[in-house]
């Protein structure tokens, strides 16, 4: 059993791709697929997550895909304990003034 659980770990651990590494503008353009003028201006309105070290912007991919899945049209469908934490936080009542004191 221990041999199956490390063999298992190992195979994971291979397959993972770090996808926290550093792009240029190009490269971010290029994965996106949107043009680079379009790119620098979310840029400058800080839309797009990106750090500026220098004269130059970095992106990561891990963020710009964070970034997408966050800014969907469509998104993606809630799990039924998603949906019932959603519902309460948005169903709270305010205190009675009577419980104040």
């Amino acid at each position: 059993m221990r041999r199956m659980l490390s063999h298992l770990r190992d195979e994971n651990a291979q397959h993972k791709e770090n996808t926290h590494r550093p792009m240029s503008v190009e490269e971010a353009a290029e994965y996106l697929k949107i043009p680079l003028r379009t790119l620098y201006m979310k840029l400058g309105n800080g839309t797009i997550p990106a750090t500026k070290p220098g004269k130059r912007y970095v992106l990561y991919q891990d963020e710009l895909d964070k970034w997408l899945e966050c800014n969907r049209k469509n998104p993606v469908p809630l799990t039924v304990e998603e949906e019932n934490a959603a519902i309460l936080a948005s169903n709270r009542r305010k205190p009675d003034k009577a419980d104040w004191r």
